[in-house]
């Protein structure tokens, strides 16, 4: 029998990785919903900068990876039903048995329910596929609205806004990157984003799109209207859990497992972007890599614990660095100002204790290697 894998992002082809060194031999089939190429998801928001197509972001197709891994890969491939009892997926109406399954399912692009007759005049880019519908949708047009102003919005508008696009972005909560920096840290990369030359609308929410000759007219929540020529929406992940839901695993925010990255079920892990260990669901990069590591040498008999230091979020927002090592809803303490200069921030976050939480760098302290070395080596693990 072989090790399962369902999904080809980086979660799932960084675990085949890993788990093939250990496991030369063994059978590896691995299901894909799309074309299953390889490529690096964070620098879906880093194409316009550099003039990427899609096909030039993509490093292997799904045929290179097969022979890479040794592994059976099916592209476009539905999983309809897990069954944890007889250990078997049925992949479009076939039976596949399993020794060990991973769900690496990933997560998908959270849309709000809008009215409008212009919703297909609105897109999101959660994978490479995404990506080439948008970049070909977006070809020959001028000013694109990107609503919400997270990580992911903030990092479209400024590739976009480097790539030549007007860029309009409606955020709801009042400011840029409301969950993962302190105000004056959101001040600054506002700053240095409508210096390119977006435009914000805080404190309102998109209600409907509509078909406004060849572009779009977006109603808000104030009533008022702005248009453009497209919509980007970029307003959070939600970890894909029904199918570990159907199958009877338990899941929360993200599919439930604990520091093995077991489920609930015998034989079934989960990894990355649909993963919440110990309570966290991390959607990084970081979290991902040290998960397939430890999960490649549990899946290989050497049940190993997985642990996180803290690790930083790089924001891919280049006209204004951003390094950050977030708060967690858990940690009671306050943010202050330990320095600034115009848009180059160095926020800290203590408890009462004067502890050291967490951070926020913006700007050239964002670049200063010798302070992040220091400030990470305060900051206790995430999950020791």
């Amino acid at each position: 029998m072989a090790l399962v894998i369902i999904g080809t992002g980086l979660a799932g082809y960084n675990l085949a990785r890993e788990w093939r060194k250990l496991n030369p031999e063994k059978a590896l089939v691995i299901i894909s919903r799309d074309d299953g190429r390889n490529y690096s998801k964070p620098m879906l928001s880093t194409g316009y900068t550099k003039a990427k197509t899609a096909d030039q972001l993509a490093m292997q197709s799904a045929a290179q990876m097969s022979e890479q891994l040794k592994a059976e890969i099916r592209t476009f491939a539905t999983v309809e039903v897990i069954d944890t009892q007889a250990k078997t997926v049925t992949v479009d109406g076939q039976v596949i048995a399993y020794e060990q399954l991973v769900l690496a399912l990933g997560a998908d692009a959270f849309q709000p329910p809008l009215a409008g007759d212009g919703l297909d005049r609105v897109y999101t880019v959660n994978d490479l596929m995404d990506y080439a519908k948008f970049q070909q949708a977006a070809a020959g047009k001028k000013n694109v609205i990107v609503v919400g102003g997270g990580l992911i919005g903030c990092e479209y508008a400024n590739d976009l806004s480097n790539g030549g696009y007007s860029v309009q972005l409606i955020e709801p909560v009042g400011r840029v990157l409301p969950a993962l920096l302190p105000a004056v840290a959101s001040q600054a990369v506002a700053n240095a984003l409508e210096g390119l030359g977006v435009k914000f609308y805080f404190g309102v929410s998109v209600q409907a799109v509509y078909k406004d000759g060849d572009g779009v007219r977006a109603v808000l929540s104030d009533s008022s209207e702005i248009k453009g020529d497209i919509v980007l929406s970029a307003i959070g992940l939600r970890p894909r859990i029904s199918l570990a839901k159907e199958a009877g695993l338990a899941v929360n925010r993200g599919i439930v497992v604990d520091k093995t990255l077991a489920t609930s079920q015998a034989d079934i892990y989960a990894l990355g972007d649909c993963a919440e260990v110990e309570g966290l669901v991390l959607p990084y990069v970081l979290p991902l890599m040290a998960g397939a590591r430890a999960l490649a040498k549990t899946l290989s008999g050497q049940t190993t614990a997985i642990s996180y230091p803290v690790m930083p979020v790089q924001v891919k927002t280049p006209v204004c660095a951003v390094v950050v090592a977030p708060t967690f809803p858990s940690m009671q303490g306050e943010w202050t100002v330990d320095s600034q200069d115009g848009n180059n921030v160095k926020a800290l976050f203590k408890n009462a204790d004067g502890q050291l939480l967490a951070y926020a760098l913006t700007g050239t302290f964002a670049g200063d290697a010798a302070l992040k070395a220091e400030l990470v080596k305060q900051v206790p693990a995430w999950l020791a």
